[in-house]
Formats: C-alpha cells, structure tokens, sequence
C-alpha cells in the first residue's frame, strides 16, 4: 500500500512501463496492473490532491482494509506462545503457522517470529546458566513422544520408546528405540550408548525413572541394584535429578523429533524394526 503514490507517479508523470516501474519499486507486474487498473476507473490524474494521504489512498484501492491498522504487525501473545511449547509436540513452527492463518496480512515473518520471541524471553525470569564440562556429564532420558512401529507382513501396530543420551558440554547426541521403558532395555540402552560415544562419561545424570532409580530422594536417592552394578562395571557415577527439580535435568532438546512432528496429530509408522 505505501507503493501506490509511487506507482502512480512513474506512470502517470514520468510515463514509464510496467515493466520498468516494476524494476524500480520491486513490486510484481500483476501488483501494479491491478493498481493500474483500479487507477483508471477511479479516474485517478496526476498530481494527487494535496490532502489525500496514504491511509485514504489505500482505501481507495482496498476498500476492504483498515488504513489504522493495515501496515501494522499483529504481536502475538508471548504468554501463551511460551505454554503452548511446554505441550509434547509443539513447536514454534506449528505456534508460528496458526498465527499467520489467524492474521495473514499483518504477521511476522517466521525468522522475525522466533526473534522476538527469544527477545521477550530474555526479559523474563532469570535462571542460572548451566555450564558443563566436556566428558564430565551425560544426560539419559526417554522423550515424551513414542514412535509407531508397522509390521509390513502383518499389519500390526506396535510403539517403541525413544532413549536420548546427550553430552553435556557438546551436545553430542546418541538416540534409539526401544520396546520399552523396562530395566532390560534401560541398561542395554547404556550400553550402546557407552559404545557409540566410544567413552564413559564421569556421571550419567537421568531423571528419576524407575528403571533406575528405586526411590527418589533429594539427599539419598536409591538406584536399581542391577542399575548400580552397570555403574560400577563402567566406572561411572550416577547422579540423579532431585525429584519436581527440572532445572537439575538440563537435557538439550532433540530438534530432529520435534521437527519430525510439526501438527499436534501423531505421524506415521516407519518400517518394522527388529
């Protein structure tokens, strides 16, 4: 809408093409034949009246528009965007995807989107930077999220549980699937995971599973006996989080499952694993 006064100047005084008006306003061929167009059943001349702004301007060539409003960016409520990511599945993304369905000609754009969005959360509640030490921790834990498991020759549906193993200072990330939560496949997932970091870390920090640890305690939590034989076979010490403390469990996100699930709905299965 700023562009019409000016469209209607290299055509109406300076005489220009279509095309060259468009090289110089950077405005598409289309754009400015519909302004054109409109221009001459308004009856438009040049030079404009001296007390025709922009904002009646504009409504003259979208009646349909708000000329308070129009140019302006709908600013999302951060409050709500900041509950809505604490939802499995939810991204800012999806967040981001809903707000221009709702507002579609006074949104952000994704980028501008996600930067005031770290902007206002700067400005929030401070919480202390954790800083890690490389190969002093690693973080163990299964996501929220599970993974549909199709058999090919059956049909049949199974879900499979995601193990995360993350470095603490790196962020190197080992990740698989497994049957279930049980304390059989809590221990084998450590194993695999001491194998591809090719090391043991000093401490393994989970949250407070069953299958490792028996009774959460702030003080003195106890681990699974075969949980703390894993840790003495390795060398490791296993440091649990304290129970309703998140800020103690500081796993990095993994943007792979998040990105692969961008609608509230649940995705598809893969392939049958063995």
């Amino acid at each position: 809408m700023r562009k019409i006064r000016e469209v209607l100047r290299l055509r109406l005084e300076a005489g220009l093409s279509i095309r060259q008006i468009s090289a110089s306003t950077k405005t598409s061929v289309g754009a400015i034949q519909k302004v054109l167009a409109r221009a001459d059943a308004l009856e438009i001349v040049w030079p404009l009246p001296e007390d025709l702004d922009d904002g009646r301007l504009a409504a003259m060539f979208y009646p349909g528009s708000d000329p308070t409003t129009s140019s302006r960016h709908q600013v999302p409520d951060w409050t709500t965007v900041y509950q809505e990511l604490k939802r499995k599945d939810v991204t800012k993304l999806l967040l981001w995807e809903e707000y221009t369905a709702r507002y579609p000609n006074r949104c952000y754009s994704y980028s501008q989107y996600c930067d005031r969005y770290r902007h206002w959360l700067k400005q929030q509640r401070r919480s202390m930077r954790q800083t890690h030490k490389a190969g002093e921790k690693c973080f163990v834990d299964y996501c929220g999220p599970t993974v549909p498991i199709i058999n090919p020759q059956t049909g049949e549906i199974r879900t499979a549980q995601v193990f995360v193993a993350v470095l603490g200072a790196s962020n190197y990330t080992y990740a698989e699937a497994t049957w279930s939560q049980g304390l059989q496949d809590w221990l084998l997932s450590h194993r695999r995971t001491f194998e591809f970091f090719g090391g043991v870390p000093e401490m393994v920090v989970p949250d407070n599973l069953r299958s490792g640890v028996s009774k959460a305690c702030r003080y003195d939590p106890d681990l699974n006996p075969s949980y703390q034989q894993l840790a003495a076979h390795y060398q490791v010490a296993v440091l649990p989080a304290r129970p309703y403390k998140p800020k103690d469990y500081v796993l990095p996100k993994i943007m792979c499952w998040q990105r692969a699930k961008t609608t509230r709905r649940k995705g598809k299965g893969c392939d049958y694993a063995t």
